[in-house]
């Protein structure tokens, strides 16, 4: 349980601005796996049911809380114009060539206090939508067709709102790492890193889910 109430929480928090309320779905969920679990029949793993039954509880609380005015309740809601959508040609692409990092230890690099803080902060300034894709598929490793019947949402969309999500926190890992790099004495690169106007991600980010 300890090891899935941080998880749990911050998907909760993806469908409702109210602390206490998230709090509550959490444990309106632990409770359904209680009274659920002899009837569960391993058709997906546990870690994934359990998961399912947070997003049902949570459209249900927070569904009920907002109708009583005393909560907002977190829409899934459409995003920008501006980024990358299937069949709308190269809007949304970046428009130059990603410059590379270029440290001897990326890993190492990602891994700081200072990275890890960004992509939480990425993370959490995403889109409802694509902070519950990112949440299920990047973070907890929900298969892609878990996630479609959790959420309701077919592969198309599912591809669109990851590589949404993952271009976004790309972006800001980015503006962190190329500072750090443009600061160094002697970095031949100086203001060569692509620019971006209203266009998105490269093909790098066009992953699978």
């Amino acid at each position: 349980m300890d090891e899935l109430h941080a998880p749990l929480l911050s998907l909760a928090r993806t469908f409702t601005s109210s602390p206490s309320l998230a709090e509550d779905i959490v444990q309106e969920t632990w409770l359904g796996v209680i009274r659920g679990l002899g009837g569960f029949e391993g058709r997906s793993t546990l870690r994934t049911w359990i998961f399912s039954i947070l997003i049902r509880r949570a459209r249900t609380m927070a569904a009920r809380e907002a109708r009583r005015g005393e909560v907002s309740i977190e829409p899934w809601e459409r995003d920008e114009a501006t980024e990358w959508q299937p069949g709308n040609g190269r809007i949304g692409l970046w428009e130059g060539k990603l410059v590379p990092w270029g440290f001897e230890d990326p890993a190492a690099v990602i891994r700081s206090n200072r990275a890890l803080e960004v992509l939480r902060e990425a993370v959490d300034a995403l889109p409802t939508s694509q902070r519950r894709v990112v949440i299920l598929r990047d973070i907890e490793n929900i298969a892609p067709a878990d996630i479609c019947n959790i959420l309701g949402v077919s592969e198309t969309n599912l591809r669109v709102l990851l590589h949404r999500g993952r271009a976004r926190i790309r972006r800001a890992l980015d503006r962190h790492l190329q500072g750090n790099i443009q600061g160094l004495p002697g970095d031949p690169r100086g203001s060569t890193v692509a620019s971006r106007g209203s266009r998105g991600p490269s093909r790098a980010h066009r992953e699978t889910p």
